[in-house]
């Protein structure tokens, strides 16, 4: 299998504890081990990560942003569900 066939892996990456994986880009590897080897090599070089997840692209479905407005339509009757009606404490960095 040459380079060019490897499969497309996603990389999410968590700069500090308490915080959420953010996605960080893409890369292509042979397996699971060596995409995480390349990206911590790839995307953590200055040392701005405490946890590193890949996935295999193939493996995540997304919706559709032109299908935003129906697909996201039942929460909208739901404002209860937002942190709308909640003050945070000052000092408070992360929720």
């Amino acid at each position: 299998m040459t380079t060019s066939e490897w499969p497309l892996w996603e990389v999410f990456v968590r700069s500090r504890r308490g915080l959420s994986h953010t996605h960080a880009g893409s890369l292509h590897a042979p397996d699971a081990e060596l995409a995480l080897r390349n990206a911590r090599d790839l995307y953590t070089r200055r040392g701005e990560g405490v946890s590193i997840w890949v996935v295999p692209s193939a493996a995540i479905t997304a919706s559709s942003p032109d299908e935003k407005d129906p697909f996201f339509e039942p929460a909208a009757d739901k404002p209860y569900r937002h942190p709308t009606f909640y003050e945070i404490p000052e000092g408070v960095k992360h929720l």
